[in-house]
């Protein structure tokens, strides 16, 4: 887009220099003489850049700038002043100015200054665009199921994600952990700085010490350089302990130290480092009973235990299952560029009964798996994996019945719903639940199969 620039100047002459000057560099000029004008310029069409005279008739330019920056805060303000009035200019820079340029104005020295104001406001607009990704990549939003369970554990993560609160997020692997660690990062006050995670269980034990917390040149052989560790690379934002259960007990010391005094002592020196980050750990073992064992410090695990957020595994939350196998094959589809591939609802099933230990990424990775495999533009039985297939035989399972002339698969999956909303007298969510299928899912087979509200309110009163 071309960007809207508005020039407010009383002087008529130095105006339409202005607006001359410029219209000629390629952006939309609109030029005033009062800020009354301007004010209804920037209503009619926002603009991404106002230039102001301090020095106007009626209302002032500073009054312009104020109003201007608490109205319509994505619109960069330029004050003109002539030289004897800086002091006025640095008042204007603290309102919210962006810069100020003194008279006389030279063409040069405006055109580099209207091309900074609009690259610093692009690359601002940018970063928002790819900070809005972000949160919808890996925010609370990309976390998909409505089981009771989960929606309870992400209430509490949602609840203490903008606080200073040490968390330990509990979970089978592969239900999320780390997504959730990332969802709440990104609603803290630390989002704009680092986000580091660091597996206790995948770095060698040698080695684990050094990575977490850097060491100092001539510590030990080979170490050239001073080398700061992940903890310190995190300064000022957050780090998630995955696998913390994993972390040898000589280091559990060194993270009660980092977690109660906010310092860490890298290897080789002789002074600790003070760190500013927030701790948020995670695991898939019991530590309560590792402390019994004596395996874990119970120390450590009091302090890490400040706020326990649980996270269901995939068997638990079956009801999921048919929304994120929709999810994750409509990704899988676009990023394989099969987009003509077909899932029949028959085989939703199998995805449901399956008990799924590695959840969801196992899922994640089955879906993929069959994507990239399939043999024709409907998924067949024998394309799913063979632990898949020999989850569920549906037929034997359907409670419908099924006439010598025969039917379409459609018309079995209407005669499902139907039978479940029978059964639970219309009750939408615990009839997905009884079906294997989220509520929004079988929202969207009620609307596909002209199953209508009428239909629905006829079983409430049934009962």
């Amino acid at each position: 887009m071309v960007p809207k620039i508005l020039i407010v100047e009383d002087d008529e002459s130095l105006r339409r220099v202005m607006h001359i000057q410029l219209s000629r560099e390629g952006y939309e000029t609109t030029s005033v003489a009062d800020s009354e004008q301007a004010l209804q310029t920037i209503g009619k069409a926002p603009q991404n850049l106002v230039i102001t005279d301090l020095n106007l008739p009626g209302m002032s330019g500073m009054d312009l700038l104020r109003k201007v920056r608490g109205e319509y805060p994505e619109t960069a303000v330029v004050v003109m002043t002539a030289f004897g009035t800086i002091p006025s200019a640095v008042e204007a820079i603290k309102s919210g100015a962006y810069d100020y340029i003194t008279k006389p104005i030279h063409p040069y020295e405006m055109k580099a200054l209207v091309s900074r104001v609009l690259e610093h406001y692009r690359l601002l607009e940018e970063v928002q665009v790819l900070r809005t990704c972000l949160d919808r990549k890996y925010g609370f939003e990309q976390i998909i199921g409505s089981s009771e369970t989960l929606v309870q554990a992400l209430e509490v993560a949602g609840r203490v994600a903008d606080t200073e609160a040490t968390i330990l997020i509990h979970g089978e692997t592969g239900t999320g952990k780390e997504l959730v660690a990332k969802a709440m990062h990104l609603r803290s006050p630390r989002r704009e700085r680092p986000f580091i995670t660091i597996n206790c269980g995948s770095i060698p034990r040698e080695l684990l010490e050094s990575e977490l917390f850097g060491y100092v040149k001539g510590s030990f052989t080979g170490a050239l350089t001073h080398k700061k560790g992940k903890i310190e690379m995190a300064d000022g934002g957050a780090v998630l302990l995955d696998e913390i259960g994993e972390m040898p007990l000589e280091l559990q010391v060194r993270i009660l130290r980092l977690i109660q005094e906010r310092e860490i002592e890298k290897v080789g020196a002789t002074s600790p480092t003070k760190v500013d980050v927030r701790i948020i750990s995670a695991t898939h073992r019991d530590l309560a009973a590792m402390v019994r064992d004596g395996t874990f410090r119970e120390d450590l695990y009091y302090r890490l235990l400040v706020v326990p957020i649980n996270l269901p595994p995939l068997r638990d939350r079956r009801g999921d299952i048919p929304e994120l196998v929709e999810h994750f094959f409509a990704r899988c589809k676009a990023k394989y560029n099969r987009v003509e591939l077909v899932l029949p609802p028959n085989l939703m099933p199998y995805f449901s009964a399956y008990d799924w230990p590695g959840n969801v990424r196992q899922l994640e990775n089955a879906i993929e798996r069959v994507v990239l495999l399939s043999r024709s533009a409907e998924i067949a039985l024998r394309d799913l994996p063979d632990f898949l297939q020999a989850s569920r035989n549906p037929v034997e399972a359907l409670p419908v019945t099924l006439p010598e002339e025969g039917m379409s698969l459609g018309s079995v999956e209407r005669q499902l719903i139907l039978q479940a909303l029978e059964k639970f007298h219309g009750n939408q969510t615990r009839a997905a639940k009884y079906l294997g299928m989220s509520r929004r899912t079988l929202a969207y087979r009620l609307e596909k199969y002209g199953i209508l509200s009428e239909t629905l309110k006829t079983l409430r009163q049934s009962v």
